[in-house]
């Protein structure tokens, strides 16, 4: 793809040295995290996001060459390639003005067009066009044959060659995709019969917005109920302004003839251009609300991914229940299962029993904390946990997901004799000990975070979620003793085949105690430990080295700063003193650059620094259900979920609250990720609660104080007060009566 570099540089606006050297690396098989962590130097530092996408770019313009050179191909074959074609051709820069130009030399389905040529009614269109002064009835007599019955079906078939002429003139669609752009609705209306059935989309049963300006969840939301057969949906300028531009385009007489043009005009918008740019915008608001629901569902997976972790702690999880009873299950600091076991709190009778069970459990085990899974009957166990008063933290932890964990094959193979129940308790337990390492396992779709996930494009989605976690696993690095194969498969070069090999292999030799170890990994080649071996740490292994971001490649430089100073390695890491002696411009050669010494460093000041906050305990107010929730209190919540037109917030009562983009923060905001994060500790006011349809409105900008409005500067305010308005006279009705006929007479 390197044969793009200059085009994708202008287009992306970034340096053309810095694009060539990122598309040679993806050439050479170099993955987006390993080049924007280890060759800055090579890029100009550009980070992930625009390393990702030079190579979107690249991506769509490699297709945008192939398309055309198959266009060319397919006209020239026809032997309908001119000069000016080619032009033409090479002058498109959008797919769109590529398709437009190929229209007409398209193959396509038989049309009225062409059957009307096939009747030979061609020469009479092309009279019709000059708009001539002509007898029309006269000149299409003259076409009536067996199949064209009459003047009138003559006429008929003429306009119908003229309106598919307009339909393929690249500059009337041109022309009529700028008039959509600037100026197309998107409308819906309910469908005459599905007004109680589709209920859940009221707001669109009369509704109508620019496309210009629609926000992306309402278009998805209006092309589900489309497509739920719901709502019926139009996308259209006005029309008369659309027909203008075919009449300014086309009619050149007022006659007969111009007439028979206009009317093919109308014909070839209302049955050709119309339908087919609405389906061409349709695409296009549908491509752009999946890739606005696709980044909201990115970025609220990179925030949950990157959740604070507990750490390694023991840990009592708790699966809540009614009927069935609460899964209990005890893990060691390493998240290893130790003990199952079943409570049942809502029973009276056991409660003694269960109360007994959880003190032996915390006694036997060693538990320093609590995980409750925080779906059904969550709140409750957390109070029966509670009031055991044992002095440990208790977690509530979001379980979203952990069901599809236990059912899938992961599960199974990680717990081959436990039920489904139990894996996922032990999936709680350790989403709070890491969230990161415990929710790769899970299809991120599962995860309860984003907006109309199951309405964009599937492939999509899956690719740029992959992207995230891979961005996330790398970004926070991976312990190489503990991660499982399913973390492992996630870092820079190694994917699941080599994963599993890593496992296997340190099954094997019990601990991997320094890096060069993964070189005896099968199929770990050297391509592959050069993009992982940065992004695996070791800890307490042969060479300290091996617990930070510090690349292999790199450690004789650090070796060399050491020596300068009269320090060994292990001496350097950490030690804030030794490292100010350090001069980074003494250690630049051609192949170690300023930006990454600059990183080795800062990497030695804080050697394997997750960048991870650390966990903190929450807890809700005393409420439990809808029923408890009232207008007007204010309460302590946790943010779940971010979306375009607001945030969900739990506050504990089984149902989130929608705090809407407006109730957010007293300063104006497009984008509630401007003011909040997943997982952030919020204070709530609650505005409205709708039992009927469980739905609870909340503000969180009504529990702050407003910014004080800053007082206008001395040399803006009027230096004269204007004087205060005279008291007005009372006038009596033949005063008035007066007046009125001294202005206006009788």
């Amino acid at each position: 793809m390197q044969e793009f570099n200059q085009s994708v540089a202008s287009k992306l606006n970034l340096r053309t040295q810095d694009v060539t050297a990122v598309l040679q690396l993806l050439d050479e098989g170099a993955t987006i995290p390993f080049i924007a962590r280890y060759r800055k130097d090579k890029t100009g530092a550009l980070d992930e996001v625009q390393i990702q996408n030079i190579q979107d770019e690249a991506k769509f313009q490699k297709e945008f060459s192939e398309r055309k050179a198959f266009i060319e191909k397919t006209i020239s074959e026809q032997g309908k390639m001119t000069e000016a074609l080619q032009e033409k051709i090479n002058a498109a820069t959008t797919l769109a003005a590529l398709e437009d130009i190929y229209l007409p030399y398209k193959p396509k389905r038989k049309t009225k067009a062409q059957t009307a040529r096939e009747n030979g009614l061609e020469p009479l269109a092309l009279l019709i066009l000059e708009q001539g002064n002509i007898v029309l009835a006269t000149e299409a007599a003259a076409y009536v044959t067996e199949n064209v019955k009459s003047a009138d079906d003559a006429l008929q078939g003429a306009r119908d060659i003229i309106a598919e002429m307009v339909n393929e003139d690249a500059e009337v669609r041109a022309k009529m995709r700028r008039l959509f752009e600037t100026t197309a609705t998107m409308q819906s209306k309910v469908l005459s019969d599905k007004e109680t059935e589709g209920v859940k989309y009221k707001d669109y049963y009369d509704f109508s917005e620019p496309i210009s300006k629609i926000p992306s969840h309402r278009i998805l939301a209006i092309m589900r109920g489309f497509m739920e057969g719901v709502l019926r949906m139009v996308i259209a300028p006005v029309e008369e302004d659309a027909l203008a531009i075919i009449d300014n385009q086309y009619v050149k007489a007022h006659n007969e003839a111009a007439e028979q043009v206009r009317k093919a005009g109308k014909d070839a918008y209302r049955r050709l251009l119309q339908p087919s740019l609405e389906s061409e915008f349709r695409m296009a608001l549908k491509n752009k609300g999946d890739e606005e629901a696709i980044n909201v569902f990115a970025e609220n997976l990179r925030q949950l991914l990157l959740s604070s972790p507990l750490g390694s702690k023991k840990i009592l999880a708790i699966d809540p229940g009614y009927r069935t009873g609460c899964k209990v299950v005890c893990l060691d600091e390493k998240g290893e299962l130790k003990k199952t076991d079943l409570i049942y709190i809502h029973e009276p009778g056991r409660l003694i029993d269960s109360e007994h069970k959880i003190r032996s459990l915390v006694k036997q085990y060693g538990t320093e904390c609590f995980a409750i899974g925080d779906g059904t009957a969550g709140r409750e166990t957390e109070q029966f946990i509670k009031k055991l008063d044992l002095k440990l933290p208790i977690f509530l932890v979001n379980e979203d997901g952990a069901s599809i964990y236990s059912a899938s094959e992961i599960a199974r193979e990680e717990f081959p004799d436990e039920d489904l129940t139990i894996r996922g308790a032990v999936s709680i337990g350790r989403r709070l000990m890491d969230p990161l390492a415990e929710l790769v396992k899970i299809d991120p779709k599962s995860i309860g975070v984003g907006q109309y996930q199951h309405d964009v494009n599937q492939v999509r989605l899956k690719e740029r979620l992959d992207q995230t976690v891979v961005s996330c696993v790398n970004n926070v690095g991976v312990n190489l003793n503990t991660a499982s194969k399913h973390l492992l498969s996630y870092v820079s070069g190694i994917g699941p085949s080599i994963a599993d090999n890593i496992v296997k292999y340190r099954s094997e030799i019990g601990r991997f105690e320094n890096r060069k170890q993964l070189a005896k990994v099968p199929r770990l080649g050297n391509k592959a430990f050069e993009q992982c071996a940065g992004f695996l740490r070791i800890k307490d292994g042969e060479n300290p080295l091996d617990a930070s971001a510090v690349h292999p490649e790199a450690y004789d430089v650090v070796k060399q700063m050491a020596k300068d100073i009269g320090a060994d390695v292990k001496a350097l890491i950490g030690n804030q003193e030794l490292l100010k002696q350090i001069d980074p411009k003494k250690y630049i050669t051609d192949t170690i650059g300023e930006h990454t010494v600059k990183d080795i460093v800062n990497e030695l000041k804080k050697p394997g620094l997750d960048p991870r906050s650390e966990v903190q305990q929450f807890e809700f107010a005393n409420i439990y259900s809808l029923d408890d929730v009232h207008v007007g209190m204010i309460v302590p919540g946790v943010v779940t979920n971010i979306t375009r037109f607001g945030a969900f917030v739990d506050i504990g009562v089984k149902q989130d609250g929608l705090v809407h983009v407006s109730e957010i923060s007293h300063t104006y905001i497009t984008d509630p990720n401007e003011a909040l994060k997943l997982n952030q500790h919020v204070t709530v006011k609650v505005l409205e609660v709708d039992a009927h349809r469980k739905r609870i409105a909340l503000s969180i900008k009504q529990t702050q104080e407003a910014p004080a409005r800053k007082e206008r500067p001395q040399q803006y305010q009027k230096r004269e007060q204007p004087k205060a308005a005279e008291p007005q006279k009372e006038v009596s009705i033949d005063d008035a009566l007066s007046l009125l006929k001294k202005k206006f007479g009788k």
